[in-house]
């Protein structure tokens, strides 16, 4: 079987949330499986020389958008045994930055119609191509309309696979000619509420569509989570199948990572003593082992849950004997909340502005609870990192966070859960998990328990397989 993977990003290349790092480790993890997986992205700027300067140039065609022909180079790269091929065009793509551009619906146009176009110069044909969110959704449309019965590209199917619903590719219908080059007979595959929507034509012209997490498969059929879907995907419920992201169990390793003070393993926790100690050291906060430590890695926006976090954050620290260490950057309500409680509970929380992947690292290395009240989390990665890592999570129940997080209070779970989107509900559940931290003895069982869930790609890959089999009559 034959895979390409079309996505806008993909780590180590270029970056700026969970799809890259899917679509850097969902096609090595088929390829351990013996699937033939092959990923596709454009050539930004922005990609490191030192991954340029390794890459071969195959040829260079043109590439229809609308009613001109535009050029697109094709290069190779191989990496870790996959190869990348990256569509150049420096009009679109010599920017800073991926996305946020006046001209994104036509940049993305592009390149949705040359991920088609250039299959005849690759020596592979794709049994499968999947795609990924919006700026890749155009893929599915077009093979449809005007590549499925093209000598060459027979008996191709497309998957779409949806990260994130809240972003759908919607602009105004006078795109329809001028950009898209579809015809107003056509308008009907991607016309939507009055708009052009990229999302809702792959979801109508998609063999499947696929989200990241069972329990995110079902929310969105509901108009709470869909943000406008819901109607078009309770049509197509038959083809929608929810497949739970993983993480990369050789990046995120406590038993061999270098980016934290002291490695471990779930036999023996000697090590994440030595990480707490040097991230309250690292983080001005007092050096006791005797108060938990409560880890937040997170973007600080409203749909994370920080809304809830503000409304109990203070009351938590003037009542219970906690430490929080906090890391990240958002919306500006937020980051200066965090910056008026780390002044006013400087003993009891830190804040880091910005990112920072190895401060992130010691973050989960170092805590002992990690909080993560998502409003809304397709599959979140956060949580599985903090399992790994033996940073107990809370939870709220929804999206992936349901499918990965359960509750320890039947002596079975994996971490602490709320199920009702309530301040007060989340606060309750941050007391239990303290008062579980001073049971020591329990604590080590859980932190055990939390290590030993199984959230690599193995199981993800496996169901992908299934899907893509079922597509191509295997």
């Amino acid at each position: 079987m034959k895979v390409l993977y079309a996505a806008s990003e993909a780590r180590p290349f270029i970056a700026s949330g969970g799809l890259a790092d899917v679509a850097c480790s969902l096609p090595r993890a088929l390829r351990k499986r013996l699937i033939g997986c092959r990923v596709i992205l454009p050539l930004y700027d922005t990609i490191g020389q030192e991954y340029k300067e390794q890459m071969e140039f195959i040829t260079h065609i043109t590439v229809p958008v609308a009613w001109r022909r535009q050029y697109c180079g094709i290069f190779k790269l191989k990496l870790d045994g996959v190869i990348c091929y990256f569509i150049d065009n420096q009009y679109y793509f010599k920017r800073d930055g991926i996305y946020g551009y006046f001209d994104d619906a036509e940049r993305f146009a592009f390149f949705a119609r040359a991920i088609l176009e250039v299959i005849p110069y690759l020596d592979f044909k794709p049994d499968v191509i999947n795609c990924n969110d919006w700026q890749t959704a155009l893929t599915p449309v077009y093979y449809s309309l005007f590549y499925a019965n093209r000598p060459g590209y027979e008996n191709i199917k497309t998957v779409f696979t949806i990260h994130n619903i809240q972003y759908q590719g919607q602009y105004g219908m006078e795109l329809l000619n001028e950009v898209l080059g579809l015809s107003n007979e056509e308008a009907r595959f991607v016309e939507y509420d009055g708009c052009v929507n990229y999302l809702k034509g792959a979801i109508e012209c998609a063999d499947r569509v696929s989200t990241v997490s069972p329990t995110y498969a079902k929310e969105i059929l509901d108009p709470w989570y869909s943000h406008g879907l819901d109607g078009i995907l309770r049509q197509r419920e038959w083809k929608l199948r929810g497949i739970l992201n993983g993480i990369g169990y050789d990046i995120y390793d406590p038993e061999k990572d270098g980016d934290i003070p002291a490695n471990f393993t779930a036999a023996d926790l000697a090590g994440k003593a030595v990480c707490k100690r040097e991230l309250q050291k690292e983080m001005g906060l007092p050096q006791r082992d005797d108060v938990p430590v409560i880890g937040i890695v997170s973007r600080l926006v409203s749909h994370k849950g920080f809304d809830l976090v503000k409304a109990v954050l203070d009351e938590l620290l003037c009542n219970a004997d906690v430490q929080v260490a906090v890391l990240g950057s958002g919306e500006w309500q937020y980051e200066n909340f965090f910056k008026e409680m780390q002044q006013k509970h400087g003993d009891k929380l830190a804040l880091r502005l910005g990112f920072d992947a190895k401060l992130a690292k010691r973050i989960y290395a170092g805590g002992d609870i990690f909080l993560m009240p998502s409003k809304s989390e397709p599959c979140g990665l956060s949580q599985m990192i903090a399992l790994r890592y033996g940073c107990v999570p809370i939870v709220r129940e929804t999206g992936g966070l349901k499918d990965t997080v359960f509750d320890s209070g039947t002596g079975e779970g994996n971490g602490f859960t709320f199920a009702s989107y309530n301040a007060h509900d989340m606060l309750h559940t941050i007391y239990r998990a303290v008062e579980g931290y001073k049971n020591r003895e329990g604590w080590d069982i859980l932190r055990k328990r939390a290590m030993a869930c199984d959230n690599s790609w193995k199981s993800a890959a496996n169901e992908y397989i299934k899907m893509y089999n079922e597509l191509i009559g295997k």
